[in-house]
């Protein structure tokens, strides 16, 4: 028996802070699942999205979209999950199927998309609506607490490094030693790769953290690695770090910006760019990334570092994350 009010912590634009709410819970529409939250990671998306850097969809918008949790209750024609599955519903929350992207294996660029979190009420909340072709069966080896980061993290990590040459790159070096570099990172040492871990300057707790994780080298942005590198994977939102990674990399490499949002890239000299060398971006993913992931993870086993909180305690965790003092991911427990 469902209740029929639910907590939520929804975003006040005024405040800049996330409010507590008791909200009706939602019922499934055609082809959707209602999930109930057992957990929900806290990305800087959220942040972009609290502080305003993303410009609102929705108003009162529930952030979230690193969530797990149990189908209870199918909406009309919604066959894809039984009921008590656990899923993970991620950013993507729906595609529109018909514009030139979508019919070109490229959703993540899609038109009229719809964001979990952003354009469709997320995980801050005891319960959740999501399109089920969107959702993903997660590896039963991973616990909730744990899966949660995997959903964005993981995801956007893992298409940033596929973009960045995957496994072919020899060296490859990883800019804002957060959530998604923590997986990033064992999951490169797994394929052989070498590591460059950097952290903002002095931070040495977060140093010593990303060498526990197999970094062979780590220091702050301000630093460089004792080799050049084939790839840099830029997971910080500071415009600067791209000229400053473009200077460690190689001829024919290529520099990767894995966020949705950053602030302006300063000008830098040709000189840093010429070479062949490649500045690219990574637009939100695709299906075919989380079921590709997931399948690895079956192979590779990583272990997602988390500090958890309850979920009326949403602002500590986003206050902690904004201030660098999370190791790992932040983790929200209904």
């Amino acid at each position: 028996m469902l209740p029929e009010t639910m907590l939520a912590m929804a975003v006040d634009s005024a405040t800049r802070t996330l409010r507590a709410t008791r909200r009706p819970v939602p019922r499934p529409g055609a082809g959707e699942v209602l999930v109930q939250v057992r957990a929900c990671g806290v990305c800087r998306t959220d942040l972009h999205i609290l502080d305003g850097e993303l410009p609102p969809h929705r108003h009162a918008v529930v952030p979230g979209h690193e969530v797990v949790g149990e189908v209870v209750l199918q909406g009309p024609g919604a066959t894809r999950f039984a009921m008590g599955a656990r899923v993970g519903i991620p950013w993507l929350g729906r595609a529109c199927g018909t514009c030139p992207y979508c019919r070109t294996a490229r959703e993540n660029l899609c038109d009229a998309p719809q964001f979990t979190g952003y354009d469709r009420d997320g995980g801050y909340a005891e319960y959740a609506v999501a399109d089920e072709r969107f959702c993903f069966a997660l590896p039963a080896a991973c616990d909730d607490l744990h899966a949660a980061p995997l959903l964005c993290a993981g995801l956007i990590g893992f298409r940033t490094w596929r973009l960045a040459g995957g496994a072919v790159a020899r060296r490859i070096g990883l800019w804002g030693f957060g959530a998604a570099a923590h997986i990033v990172c064992q999951l490169a040492v797994a394929q052989g790769q070498e590591v460059a871990a950097f952290t903002r300057p002095g931070d040495t707790q977060g140093q010593a953290f990303a060498r526990s994780l197999g970094a062979g080298w780590a220091g702050g942005s301000d630093e460089r690695p004792p080799q050049d590198l084939d790839a840099a994977l830029i997971f910080a939102p500071a415009g600067p770090l791209v000229p400053a990674a473009l200077a460690t990399v190689r001829k024919g490499g290529v520099v990767v910006c894995g966020g949705i949002h950053m602030s302006d890239i300063p000008a830098f000299p040709y000189a840093l760019l010429w070479g062949e060398r490649e500045v690219r971006s990574v637009a939100n993913l695709t299906r075919a990334d989380g079921e590709d992931f997931f399948a690895l993870l079956e192979r590779i086993p990583l272990r997602t570092h988390v500090r958890s909180h309850a979920l009326a305690d949403a602002n500590t965790a986003v206050d902690d994350l904004r201030a660098g003092r999370v190791e790992g991911a932040a983790v929200l427990v209904p």
